[in-house]
């Protein structure tokens, strides 16, 4: 996996307690059109501290033109941010 960090724009809905949980993304590639991937499976989720920044990450796997593939999401609890870490 390769690290990114790249910025994306995310539908997720919210437990109770304020945990998220991601159901799609989208992301700009390079050529400003935009590419929506379905979040088919969180494997697991985990919660770090860095730099005094909680942020949730997310391992997931979807399904990328025909390939099973797995990548980790950021959500940044301060900024209420999301980003594609690793792909």
């Amino acid at each position: 996996m390769r690290i990114l960090m790249q910025p994306i724009e995310m539908i997720a809905w919210f437990t109770r307690e304020g945990i998220p949980n991601p159901i799609r993304y989208r992301l700009t590639s390079g050529n400003d059109s935009h590419v929506v991937v379905k979040v088919d499976h969180v494997v697991t989720r985990s919660e770090e501290k860095l730099a005094g920044n909680r942020m949730f990450i997310f391992r997931c796997q979807s399904e990328i033109n025909g390939l099973i593939k797995q990548y980790e999401l950021k959500y940044e609890l301060n900024t209420c941010k999301w980003y594609l870490h690793k792909l």
